[in-house]
């Protein structure tokens, strides 16, 4: 199902082919702290950016692994509409390649690897 926000998304099945292909990417988990004990993707490319951090400080949150705007970048959260309006946000800064993951760490734990935990 689309978002509400028109973000760019990709299915958890594109992002598992990317991984098992070792594509160079940049997760983005825009859950809050809380939410990482409940749930969590282990892979070196996952950078943390709790929406909560990012409405705050805004630019000022951007970590360095996207300091290039050319970086690919795919966002998620729980369900995916977090990420999807901090990717469309991402965009509007001048981001060019952000994506949001379709259905979020869930879909993910449904569909691809359920050891990533659920809630």
């Amino acid at each position: 199902m689309p978002n509400p926000f028109g973000a760019p998304e990709m299915s958890v099945q594109a992002v598992s082919q990317k991984l098992q292909a070792g594509d160079d990417f940049v997760w983005v988990d825009v859950r809050e702290p809380n939410e990482l004990q409940l749930a969590m993707i282990e892979d070196r490319r996952v950078v943390e950016l709790p929406l909560s951090l990012l409405a705050a400080q805004q630019l000022d949150a951007i970590p360095e692994e996207l300091a290039d705007k050319d970086t690919e970048v795919i966002v998620f959260c729980h369900k995916g509409l977090r990420s999807a309006q901090v990717t469309v946000w991402l965009r509007d800064q001048g981001w060019t390649n952000v994506t949001n993951m379709e259905g979020g760490i869930d879909a993910w734990a449904n569909e691809i690897d359920e050891s990533v935990g659920m809630y």
